[in-house]
């Protein structure tokens, strides 16, 4: 059974940081890339960041470059959203995803990913 469980969501001022984990088992993510989604209420799920499990290369969506950084870690299976300077706007649920390595240009596109965290909240109060 595949599993992506995201932690490390909560409220902060903003200005503030969050680092969010996702621990993924159930099989090998070797080929896969793992994607950072979130969704704010009245508002459709909106790609954050991702990160190629084989080579860690990253992408961001230009509304958080510069202020979030997407990392793995290998041997705990393990990838980390780490987020600075928030903003109110930033608020949401954040979801980890795994996309089977179909290529990079699928990355930004919720639908093609295979596997889901069940998401943490991120509140931050301006």
């Amino acid at each position: 059974q595949v599993l992506l469980v995201e932690s490390g969501g909560g409220s902060v001022q903003a200005g503030g940081s969050l680092r969010l984990s996702c621990a993924a088992s159930g099989r090998s993510f070797s080929s896969y890339y793992m994607g950072w989604f979130r969704q704010a209420p009245g508002k459709e799920r909106e790609f954050v960041a991702a990160i190629s499990w084989t080579d860690g290369t990253t992408y961001y969506a230009d509304s958080v470059k510069g202020r979030f950084t997407t990392s793995r870690d290998i041997a705990k299976n393990t990838v980390y959203l780490q987020m600075n300077s928030l903003k109110a706007e930033d608020t949401a649920v954040y979801y980890c995803a795994a996309l089977r390595n179909l290529g990079a240009t699928y990355i930004r596109e919720a639908t093609f990913y295979d596997y889901w965290g069940q998401g943490t909240q991120v509140t931050v109060s301006s």
